[in-house]
């Protein structure tokens, strides 16, 4: 199968060419640069929201973006950052809490399955437009739902178990399909040395079990803070 397009970050480098394949686009670095430039003007942790940016900054001008052309495990650990360490990060950094958890959660879930669909997929390989709006609504409902869950704790602490499920669930069945998903793919993981099933088993291994555990971190933290002060006063 013959490659029809050309991802943004390009086309996939061969692996000599990964260490120089960074992402200078101006208005990425550009607005990157404004992003660190408001660490002055958040309410909440400057350290936490300039972590988040530049856990923002090495998934999209790092040659992380470059090796998401190749490999569909590389495009899945790139959205990992986004909306499980970048999104909280930022969260916390700007203080902001917004509620309707419930809506949060099925937003995100919605965005994080239909993205991960064939179809879909291929569309943001295929346009720039496509591409930014993955990322947009990827990193718009995790940092909607890491706001509502780190708005109320107790509540946060289920939602965070429902999105450790659902992921786990996408992740289950990235890592046990029988046949390649994304056909894009099928030429562009042989150069690093894995076939295009193992490259979307370790997709979906990354989605399963290292994704999870921010969420199952919440999840702890929101059951304690519960429990321990009602224990406190037994």
């Amino acid at each position: 199968m013959a490659q029809t397009s050309i991802p943004y970050c390009g086309a996939p480098p061969a692996p000599s060419e990964l260490a120089s394949a960074w992402n200078t686009g101006p208005l990425l670095l550009a607005a990157l640069g404004i992003a660190a430039l408001c660490t002055f003007r958040v309410n909440g942790s400057r350290a936490a929201w300039i972590a988040g940016v530049a856990v923002l900054a090495v998934s999209f001008v790092s040659p992380l973006c470059a090796l998401a052309s190749a490999l569909f495990s590389a495009r899945v650990l790139h959205h990992v950052l986004i909306v499980a360490v970048a999104a909280p990060l930022l969260v916390s950094g700007a203080g902001v809490r917004i509620g309707q958890g419930s809506l949060a959660f099925l937003a995100h879930m919605a965005a994080v399955w239909a993205w991960h669909m064939p179809a879909p997929y291929a569309a943001a390989l295929g346009s720039d437009a496509v591409y930014w709006m993955m990322e947009a609504t990827l990193l718009g409902t995790a940092v909607w739902l890491w706001s509502a869950m780190m708005a109320r704790p107790g509540q946060g602490a289920v939602l965070a178990l429902g999105t450790l499920l659902q992921m786990g669930m996408l992740g289950a069945l990235l890592t046990f399909a029988g046949r390649v998903l994304h056909p894009f793919h099928a030429l562009t993981t042989a150069p690093y040395g894995i076939d295009p099933l193992e490259d979307q088993q370790l997709a979906g291994l990354l989605m399963w079990a290292p994704a999870a555990l921010p969420y199952l971190g919440f999840a702890i933290h929101g059951v304690l803070t519960r429990v321990l002060p009602r224990a406190g006063h037994a």
